[in-house]
């Protein structure tokens, strides 16, 4: 039973140190594939948002629960909106992965400047965000019906235009020269969201522009606030032919509230998208993640877009993400459907460099066997030297034969302790037959 377990271990001891080199190669070759390729995402990411109270906020938190399921840590960072955020995206001073970014916020082809040198990425358009101009009720009242119909009846009002570093006064600034207007012939303000809507219930605006998603809760307030209303762009539709990024929307009747009949009729606005850039270098993982998520998120539908039409690849002024175009393709991967998402990722990242190991390894691999062989009977075949070394004496004469018959005496005594797995015991009789055979020859010599 000791021989059987001892010659076991022996033939486990040859075969690691045969595989051995083997083996660590396909553990540096994967290790150096996961540094290079990196498949486990970061466990931080940070969302660039915009104000406090606005609809990239809402939705920013929304995203930071999402991702709290795969261990995913978002930071909501606070901006003033849509170019402060593409400022941060494009600074490699900022710490921020990834933005909301309104339609019309950049122009496509437009060469970055020197501290603009981070590319960006697309991962699809998220939701509508209508062109929202409230204006306090008593400012119309030499209007017909004192309702406010054009862009031109704001001419010489105290308007709120947003903040400097969002979309928002982008936006305003092409409205009025599509009316002809100038800058200066509104009196502009860049309050904050928040102190607009305060001034404007104050009577200390007389309208405001915001450009947000019916999400907003200021949307949601002043949209229901007795003497506040709400521009209706009758022109809707040709706007949207004269701004690509506009698109003509509708705030249907009682869709805000059934119960009270708000709004009392279809209103007709324009609307910008919202997409969500990142930066070219944001991992795979965070990609599909985010898109994942907005298709949780977005997909439900709004005030002004019917359930399943976000999030989409349509309509977004950067290279769509290349896992972002997979999954609006495909849906998600495969694996992630019935696997944990770490494992699903890792395969997922992976698969081409293990597929490519193998490829290397397996012709390595069939050297294996005759290694394996040629070292188990080394063991063996090292001792025929010697038993050579004795026959070639005796043919010499070089040496007597009592004192060759000692010398392979002590070789058999060798012989006898060599161990070998059971397979190659036969190689080992063969030795010890040979060695009897020199025996006979030394004794004929011997008697001789």
């Amino acid at each position: 039973m000791r021989r059987t377990i001892r010659d076991t271990l022996i033939s486990a001891r040859e075969l690691t140190a045969t595989a051995g080199p083997f083996i660590l190669l396909t553990i540096a070759l994967l290790v150096g594939a996961y540094f290079f390729l990196k498949p486990t995402p970061p466990k931080r990411v940070v969302l660039a948002t915009g104000s406090e109270q606005g609809a990239y906020s809402t939705f920013g938190g929304r995203y930071r629960e999402e991702l709290k399921r795969y261990g995913i840590e978002v930071i909501v960072r606070q901006t003033n909106g849509s170019r402060e955020n593409l400022r941060l995206l494009r600074d490699p001073k900022e710490d921020v992965q990834i933005a909301f970014v309104q339609g019309g916020s950049t122009e496509i082809g437009r060469q970055p400047a020197p501290d603009e040198s981070l590319p960006l990425m697309s991962l699809g358009s998220m939701f509508f965000e209508p062109v929202w101009l409230f204006y306090r009720a008593d400012v119309a009242k030499k209007a017909p019906e004192r309702v406010l119909s054009e862009i031109a009846d704001f001419r010489g009002m105290n308007v709120n235009v947003g903040p400097r570093g969002s979309g928002i006064p982008g936006v305003v600034s092409r409205l009025l020269a599509a009316n002809l207007m100038n800058r200066d012939d509104i009196q502009r303000k860049n309050l904050d969201l928040v102190p607009a809507v305060i001034a404007l219930l104050n009577n200390e605006l007389d309208a405001l522009a915001m450009v947000s998603a019916p999400e907003s809760p200021l949307v949601q307030m002043l949209i229901q606030t007795p003497n506040v209303r709400l521009f209706e762009f009758k022109q809707a539709e040709a706007y949207s032919r004269r701004y690509a990024f506009l698109s003509p929307v509708t705030v249907a009747r009682g869709v805000v509230d059934l119960s009270r009949n708000v709004p009392p009729r279809d209103i007709q606005l324009v609307a910008s998208t919202a997409q969500l850039v990142a930066r070219e270098d944001l991992h795979p993982a965070l990609v599909q993640l985010f898109v994942q998520a907005a298709s949780r998120i977005h997909s439900q539908g709004s005030w002004v877009s019917p359930p399943g039409k976000f999030p989409t690849p349509l309509n977004t002024e950067f290279p769509l993400a290349r896992d972002a175009e997979r999954y609006y393709r495909t849906g998600p991967p495969l694996l992630q459907r019935y696997l944990p998402f770490w494992l699903a990722n890792l395969v997922d990242r992976m698969w081409v460099a293990l597929f490519s190991i193998v490829a290397v390894l397996i012709p390595l691999a069939r050297i294996l066997p005759p290694l394996y062989n040629f070292r188990i009977r080394s063991r063996i075949f090292r001792w025929y030297r010697n038993l050579r070394q004795i026959e070639n004496d005796l043919a010499e004469k070089s040496t007597p034969p009592e004192e060759l018959l000692g010398q392979l005496e002590k070789l058999e005594a060798r012989a006898e302790g060599i161990m070998v797995p059971l397979a190659y015991t036969d190689e080992l009789y063969r030795l010890r037959t040979h060695i009897g055979l020199v025996r006979q020859k030394l004794r004929a010599a011997k008697a001789a």
